[in-house]
């Protein structure tokens, strides 16, 4: 692998700066990412709540402040405007094609990802329901909200299981620009380098060592990190 990657440093120069400068820029994108996470962690003193073992905590000041703050669902219902109450049911019909997304992404990649050779995506990292504890929300609202947790989950799931499709069906950057990029972007041969393309997109169709060191990193977290509850 060093060697074809020395290979491709010589035969191309300015590509091989390129993508060297993109890895400079999505590692700094990475730890901006830390950075935000830290920040996030900061508002548990504000609200007074702390994440420990998976588990969320309120103090005993914050659950009645909450429950003070619980708005009726009569309220809820009389102050919605009617249009609102007149969409619910098209918004809510969405959970239909959604929720067969989300089971056609679980049995395709439990057949396909093995036979590739493509490291499978944990479900679990994308969906979290949690926001159904929060004592401040009525139950039309913690209804709301966790339909939206899941709905937001499973397509973000998907994508990270079509990104993965991608990089070993057609691993190649498009010319045209694009709002955002998924995470297996960066890995891509340059638009029109049918050279590096021909030489190594075997190589390419299988790199995944990133993932398999971030899953091993968050093996050694202490049991019940990556799970969120509350109590």
């Amino acid at each position: 692998m060093a060697h074809t990657h020395m290979a491709a440093q010589a035969a191309c120069p300015d590509s091989f700066l390129m993508n060297e400068k993109l890895d400079g820029l999505l590692e700094k994108m990475h730890s901006l990412e830390k950075e935000i996470l830290r920040e996030l962690q900061k508002k548990e003193l504000e609200f007074l709540y702390e994440v420990r073992m998976g588990k969320i905590r309120f103090t005993e000041e914050a659950r009645a402040r909450h429950k003070l703050l619980v708005k009726r669902f009569a309220s809820y219902i009389r102050d919605s405007r009617f249009m609102i109450l007149l969409t619910t049911p098209v918004i809510w019909a969405c959970i239909i094609p959604i929720g067969l997304l989300d089971l056609f992404m679980v049995v395709y990649q439990a057949i396909c990802f093995p036979v590739y050779g493509i490291p499978k995506v944990r479900r679990s990292d994308y969906i979290r329901l949690d926001r159904r504890h929060l004592a401040y929300l009525n139950w039309a609202e913690k209804f709301n909200c966790e339909y939206c947790g899941y709905a937001n989950g499973v397509l973000a799931c998907a994508t990270e299981i079509a990104a993965r499709t991608e990089q070993y069906w057609c691993p190649i950057k498009h010319a045209l620009r694009m709002k955002s990029m998924h995470s297996r972007y960066r890995h891509f041969f340059e638009y029109g380098d049918a050279e590096h393309y021909r030489r190594q997109v075997e190589l390419v169709r299988r790199s995944f060592e990133d993932v398999a060191r971030e899953e091993t990193a968050e093996a050694a977290l202490p049991a019940g990190t990556s799970s969120t509850t509350i109590t």
